[in-house]
């Protein structure tokens, strides 16, 4: 294999001139690898540059180990002394650690799709008609759209054209800004904490679309039975005790045997009062912690939220805590409501 950019002298970082063939081969490779969230459009951008030090951070120090288990091979195997700081150039040796990782068959690369606006199509068809999900359907597919776009793999447009598998990227280590601590596959976000991938997440969770939601499903039901109504503190919903209480489990205002029985979530949130939400808005009835802006929501007002202490189920709580905690997890909560309506 030998790489464009894999050149003798090389140096691309931001600001430096590059043409931006050598610079897209260099964003598809790092796509490829699962270091790049996405934009292969031949500009050494910030995210470009973010990639390259998460990757010589791994080179340095990933030993492929999280709490989900370990990697087929470490990044650092992969060094051989060559890289020795982490910043954001591709110089020669990082060009060879790259050109090394990308030949050897011991790491999976992320898969791209032939025809990905069809692929995510059918997988959101397919996710439509599950009959047998412990879940209601059109809060998945809200919380699908919220974390993925309703995506599996990006659609390639005439500017960029990746069609690689959506790919989050989580940086919550502190100490190691760099690093990167988990990623998000597909239009489920199913989380590894451990990189590169095993061959056979590859295969299921993000080949397969429907093993992928799967997560999610266990996820959202997880959340539902043993946080919402928890005796743990922390590991109960504090809006849902203030709104409704510490009674029963609310699995849909219809009961089993009615035909919209977690079918007609869209209506009920359409029918429930709405509420604008800003700063001044206290997050649960009676706290003082009010809405505030973080890195990973910066938005500061939410209009026409649907109530969710009136829809008449506890999916809403539970789907508070489907991702992250503290003020993120009332943002997330506010969109997929907001996204409800449009199911």
């Amino acid at each position: 294999m030998s790489l464009v950019y894999a050149q003798p002298g090389v140096r691309l970082a931001h600001g430096a001139p590059a043409p931006p063939e050598v610079v897209r081969a260099l964003q598809t490779d790092l796509r490829r690898l699962g270091y790049l969230r996405g934009g292969l459009d031949g500009q050494f951008g910030r995210e470009t540059e973010r990639s390259i030090r998460a990757l010589r951070w791994d080179l340095l120090h990933g030993d492929g180990r999280g709490p989900d288990g370990e990697a087929p091979v470490p990044l650092s195997q992969y060094n051989d002394g060559r890289v020795e700081v982490v910043d954001g150039v591709v110089d020669e040796r990082l060009a060879a650690c790259i050109e090394d990782i990308l030949g050897d068959e011991a790491v999976p690369k992320l898969p791209q799709s032939a025809d990905p606006a069809s692929d995510n199509r059918r997988a959101l068809e397919t996710v439509r008609a599950l009959a047998d999900a412990a879940v209601p359907i059109p809060f998945l597919l809200a919380i699908l759209h919220q974390e993925s776009g309703g995506m599996h793999f990006r659609v390639p447009t005439p500017r960029d054209p990746d069609a690689f598998i959506v790919v989050g990227l989580d940086r919550n280590d502190r100490a190691n800004p760099d690093r990167i601590t988990s990623r998000g596959y597909g239009m489920g976000q199913y989380t590894l904490f451990h990189h590169p991938p095993r061959p056979d997440e590859v295969e299921t969770l993000m080949l397969d679309p429907v093993q992928n939601v799967g997560r999610a499903i266990r996820e959202l039901t997880d959340k539902l039975e043993r946080f919402v109504t928890g005796a743990t503190p922390g590991r109960r919903a504090d809006d849902r005790l203030a709104e409704i209480g510490a009674g029963p489990l609310r699995h849909c205002r219809y009961a089993p045997d009615d035909a919209r029985y977690q079918l007609d979530c869209a209506r009920c949130a359409a029918e429930a009062p709405r509420l604008d939400i800003g700063l001044d808005t206290p997050l649960v009835p009676g706290a003082p912690e009010c809405l505030t802006p973080t890195p990973y929501h910066p938005e500061t007002h939410y209009r026409d939220v649907p109530d969710r202490a009136r829809l008449g189920c506890d999916w809403p709580y539970a789907v508070r805590r489907y991702n992250g905690s503290g003020v993120n997890s009332y943002h997330y909560q506010f969109q997929v409501l907001r996204r409800l309506l449009a199911t």
